[in-house]
């Protein structure tokens, strides 16, 4: 047995919203059974394989082997920290390179307050806050890529 609500199209409240897009929450089918039983099994299914199938094809053991008695030419730490790591790297300054990284905590801190300043819940209409975003994203992304690269060609500052 499912519950299914049904519209009331002559309504005129529920039809200037469907004109607008908006009426869908309004009806339509519950989200138990259909979503729960049906739905999310096949997305996690979905993710599973798509785990497995990058883990399949593209092995761990990808570099040279380790050897102990040799030091690499620059170690690398982690790849989330490629963008902190490259600062600290081409500033000529590691104080200052410490201080700089303080922004990731201040922006952090800055965002949820920054976020609030507009009442639109849709990121087109929030063209501040999805610039921020994007400009951050991409030079935190051109920091990452710079990190890989000599130090000559890593974006220097000096």
């Amino acid at each position: 047995m499912s519950i299914l609500k049904k519209p009331d199209l002559s309504d005129p409240k529920l039809r200037a919203k469907l004109a607008k897009g908006m009426g869908h929450n309004y009806y339509g089918e519950p989200a138990w059974p259909n979503d729960i039983l049906y739905i999310f099994p096949i997305v996690i299914f979905g993710t599973l394989s798509a785990c497995v199938g990058l883990a399949v094809g593209e092995p761990t053991n990808l570099g040279d082997p380790a050897n102990p008695f040799a030091t690499p030419l620059e170690i690398l730490p982690e790849w989330y920290f490629y963008p902190t790591f490259n600062i600290l790297r081409i500033l000529p300054d590691k104080l200052i390179g410490v201080m700089s990284m303080a922004y990731v905590p201040i922006l952090l801190l800055i965002t949820p307050f920054a976020e609030n300043l507009s009442k639109y819940q849709n990121p087109f209409r929030r063209s501040t806050m999805v610039s921020v975003f994007l400009c951050s994203l991409s030079y935190t992304f051109t920091l990452a890529i710079g990190s890989l690269l000599p130090l000559d060609l890593s974006l220097p500052l000096y």
